[in-house]
């Protein structure tokens, strides 16, 4: 999508159509793949802007215009939206600030994943909603695909979304923790899979420590579930119920039970059928005749069918036939029921004994419903349970040897991630070197302060990274926020960022002012490394050099007027192109925007960064 902006204008229409920014971008051959990028961004109510929305496109996008104007307010604005800290100083006098940005994401980025979890849904096209209110008051609150979430959530999803380089705002490599992970993407693929193993085995070993550690202090109450729990398995295994024996043994104890009954049902049916052929039915159930039975019907009116000449006849006899049959082996059947019937009184009895036991143990140690099967479900989850809880000399032993066994086995991956970072060091700080050298800090020297402390094994190693920075020849070495002024540090994390453009997952990058203090050829070589970095990620740079500017994409400008009617300065952002943006870089470097000197020097600057880019 074109890369656009606007004013909008209030009512229920909504934004104002915008304007095409993308025609005559310096440079052709982005990567195809993204990583995911913001394609809108509106803010409303925040600092000079009162409700201005913006289209990005990919690649590099630069914010400019005079000092004051609010430029600043949309790093400001997106800093906010991705969890950054609300200032209530920054709402305007309409008391409410927002600012919503859509994202467009691949379908494979853990974004999603973690959106779902927060109950958030993509929208129509597929793309994410993010949104942001503040008060006056200072309260905040945070929306996430149309779900009201904690602002912390879109603080969680900034990690892997955005990274902020200002003067003021440095939400990434600042931090001892990023920098560590930085040194150890650098190391590259062999390291971090090595780093996985010993997060693995830091886990492991940190929870048999901790089982270990809960047995002992615990012995006693330990011990004593332990018993609970015995006592009931030594119950079960008495009784050693079979899975559904429960219902076996109902149906068996109700046959027993009417035996007597179910066997005179039988003898009658197989009476009906077949006769008394053997005699043991004395003449009859009643002791009267016998009557003829279905099998000698049949049998007769199978045979008077089958003498006839008619053919349809002969068939009804063929059916009749295989009636007989089967009348035949139902009483067959009948005979094994009988035969099978036990009436024995010490049977029942037994099944009666057997079954209370069961019933017992299935009121006391089963899910209701479950039944016998509950039961051995119950036993086989507490023989687990009665392991975790053995407090026995023999049991803690085993398991200290087992944890000094895991912690062997930290430090020896510790040692070996270590020697990995170290050995990382010193090119990558040597890399970042060379970055800087171009970015008029030709003198900075960067470099990796690495502790160890073998003794205290952490989930990430057993090292304290630090990144280091010493300005200018002779000053000491110090953390890299606190060695360097606003305008270096921002210089220091785009050469850093340059560095990993090709790595770093982080699909969105903003810069505020990272020119500061700077000029010349070296503005020229900032523009051209974020360039660089806009190949593979999406980059929004508010700058005040023409040089940096000459190598975007899209170029927005922010201008500032009275508005006389409500009695406060209002802010606009345009994109600009052709010969609109020859004339904003002419401001840039003269001051004056119709000046032919600088519109022909502002013409040289495109054609320059169309070149080098």
């Amino acid at each position: 999508m074109p890369a656009r902006a606007t004013t909008a204008e209030h009512g229920p229409s909504g934004p104002a159509p915008l304007a095409d920014a993308r025609r005559g971008s310096p440079r052709e051959g982005r990567s195809s793949t993204s990583p995911g990028r913001l394609t809108e961004l509106r803010i409303r109510g925040l600092g000079a802007i009162d409700d201005v929305t913006l289209e990005l496109g990919s690649g590099l996008t630069v914010v400019t215009g005079e000092t004051g104007a609010g430029k600043t307010m949309v790093v400001t604005g997106l800093t906010l939206l991705f969890g950054g800290r609300a200032d209530p100083g920054r709402v305007r006098a309409s008391g409410r600030a927002g600012v919503e940005g859509r994202l467009e994401l691949p379908a494979d980025s853990p974004v999603w994943e973690r959106a779902a979890d927060a109950g958030a849904d993509p929208d129509d096209d597929g793309s994410l909603i993010l949104a942001r209110t503040v008060s006056a008051e200072g309260r905040s609150r945070a929306f996430l695909g149309g779900r009201a979430v904690p602002v912390g959530v879109v603080a969680e999803l900034a990690e892997g979304l955005l990274a902020v380089h200002g003067q003021t705002d440095q939400l990434r490599l600042s931090r001892p923790a990023e920098q560590r992970r930085a040194l150890d993407r650098y190391a590259g693929s062999a390291h971090l899979q090595l780093l996985e193993r010993y997060r693995e085995a830091h886990q492991h070993w940190r929870q048999l420590a901790a089982d270990l550690e809960r047995r002992r202090s615990s012995a006693r109450e330990l011990a004593q579930t332990a018993d609970v729990l015995r006592h009931g398995l030594e119950e079960i295994s008495a009784v050693a119920p079979e899975p559904g024996e429960d219902e076996a043994l109902d149906a068996q104890a109700r046959r027993l039970a009417d035996a007597d009954a179910l066997r005179a049902a039988a003898d009658e049916a197989r009476l009906a059928l077949v006769g008394d052929l053997t005699g043991d039915l004395g003449g009859g159930l009643d002791g009267g005749l016998v009557p003829q039975d279905a099998t000698a019907a049949l049998a007769t009116a199978e045979r008077s069918l089958a003498a006839s000449d008619d053919p349809a006849l002969v068939l009804l006899a063929q059916d009749l036939a295989d009636a007989v049959a089967v009348v035949s082996d139902v009483a067959g059947q009948l005979a094994s029921y009988v035969a099978d019937l036990d009436a024995d009184p010490a049977r029942l009895a037994e099944v009666m004994d057997r079954r209370a036991a069961l019933t017992a143990l299935v009121r006391k140690y089963a899910e209701p419903g479950t039944g016998a099967t509950g039961v051995l479900a119950w036993a086989e989850d507490a023989a687990g349970r009665l392991a975790e809880l053995d407090v026995s000399d023999e049991a803690l032993e085993q398991l200290e040897r087992e944890r000094d066994a895991a912690r062997v086995r930290v430090d020896e991956l510790g040692r070996r991630v270590s020697a990995g970072r170290r050995e990382a060091a010193d090119g990558f700080a040597a890399e970042v070197g060379r970055e800087l050298a171009g970015l008029a800090m030709k003198s900075a020297r960067v470099s990796f302060s690495i502790e160890s402390d073998p003794d205290q094994p952490g989930p990430d190693g057993i090292d304290e990274v630090a990144l280091l920075l010493a300005a200018h020849p002779g000053a000491p070495a110090r953390p890299v926020h606190k060695g360097a002024s606003g305008g270096e540090l921002s210089r220091v994390m785009l050469a850093i960022e340059v560095v990993f453009a090709g790595a770093d997952p982080v699909p969105v990058m903003v810069f505020d002012e990272v020119d500061a203090g700077v000029g010349g050829q070296a503005a020229g070589e900032i523009g051209r490394r974020l360039a660089r970095l806009a190949r593979d990620h999406q980059v929004v740079v508010v700058t005040h050099l023409a040089q940096v500017a000459a190598f975007a994409d899209t170029h927005l400008v922010v201008d500032k007027s009275p508005d006389t009617g409500a009695g406060v300065t209002a802010t606009d952002i345009r994109a600009v192109e052709d010969e609109d943006r020859v004339r904003e870089l002419a401001r840039m470097l003269s001051g004056l925007a119709d000046s032919d000197t600088g519109q022909a020097h502002a013409r040289e600057l495109l054609a320059v960064a169309a070149d080098r880019a």
